[in-house]
C-alpha cells in the first residue's frame, strides 16, 4: 500500500514562493489547503544525513514565522520523545521551545 501527501509550490518571477498549497488524501485532506511555510525533513539512512527542504512566501510575517517555529520545536520534542522514549530529553526540547519563544517575542519587539 501507498499513500501521497502533495504539495505545490507557485512561484514568483524571482522563482521565490508566493503559494504554498498540501492535499493529504489517505488523512481526510482532500481538497488543496493553503501554508505560509513548510519545513520538510528526510532522513537518508544510508549517508547517515538529514535532508532539508525549507520554504516560506514572502506573506510569512515574523511573528507568524516565531510561532511556527516554536510549534515545529515543541512538535519535535514530542516525537522525539514517542521515538526514542527520551522523557528528560524531549522535557529539555520542550523548554528550549519555551525560550526560544519568549526571546523571539522580544527580537520582534525590538524591531
Amino acid at each position: 500500500m501507498k499513500s501521497n501527501i502533495n504539495i505545490q509550490i507557485e512561484l514568483a518571477e524571482d522563482k521565490m514562493p508566493e503559494a504554498i498549497q498540501w492535499t493529504a488524501p489517505d488523512g481526510g485532506v482532500t481538497d488543496w489547503q493553503n501554508a505560509k511555510a513548510i519545513l520538510l525533513g528526510l532522513w537518508d539512512g544510508e549517508e547517515k544525513s538529514a535532508l532539508r527542504i525549507d520554504l516560506w512566501t514572502n506573506k510569512m510575517a515574523v511573528d507568524e514565522m516565531n510561532d511556527f517555529f516554536y510549534q515545529t520545536f515543541y512538535g519535535m520534542a514530542d516525537t522525539y520523545q514517542n521515538a526514542t522514549k527520551n522523557t528528560a530529553l524531549a522535557a529539555e526540547l520542550k523548554e528550549f521551545a519555551k525560550t526560544f519563544l519568549k526571546k523571539a517575542a522580544v527580537a520582534v519587539e525590538v524591531q
